[in-house]
């Protein structure tokens, strides 16, 4: 909003129509290149993905220590849940790409993690709380096994 908006005197100047038309395009593109809340997501999710990858790297590491009888069934589904983590992991960055946004690490706090943003020349603070990470990262598993779960029930046959 601009310090002219709501001041009444500047309603009663005239204004050549080229120049409102300067004026609203230059808004509209500043609103263009702002991240929008689909991006956001997308980089919240781009932010997550690695935290997921670990977490199963090491569940899987736990797996293979030990002496279940059903340790090789684990181990491939760990295994199919890394590959779809990897996908979903080059798909956002190829999309952020196409998108001009980058994304970089840049601090961690006590119970924060901070990123920086580059979108379209603008730049941005990014951060989620551990609580916050720790929630998704929870809810993205359970996607993930979900997704697993029924593509197995679609392939059964015993």
């Amino acid at each position: 909003m601009s310090k002219l908006n709501g001041n009444e005197r500047w309603k009663t100047k005239m204004l050549m129509s080229e120049h409102v038309d300067q004026f609203e395009e230059k808004q509209e593109d500043t609103v263009r290149r702002m991240i929008t809340v689909e991006e956001r997501t997308m980089v919240r999710d781009l932010i997550l993905l690695p935290y997921i990858d670990t977490m199963v790297s090491r569940s899987l590491k736990e797996i293979e220590l030990s002496s279940s009888i059903l340790k090789r069934a684990f181990v491939i589904a760990g295994q199919a849940i890394q590959r779809r983590i990897m996908q979903d992991t080059y798909q956002l960055q190829k999309e952020l790409k196409q998108r001009n946004i980058k994304v970089l690490p840049d601090e961690q706090e006590e119970f924060l993690v901070y990123h920086r943003i580059f979108c379209r020349g603008y730049q941005e603070r990014f951060g989620l709380t551990r609580d916050v990470m720790r929630t998704e990262i929870s809810l993205r598993l359970t996607r993930y096994t979900a997704e697993l779960g029924a593509a197995l029930k679609d392939h059964q046959k015993l």
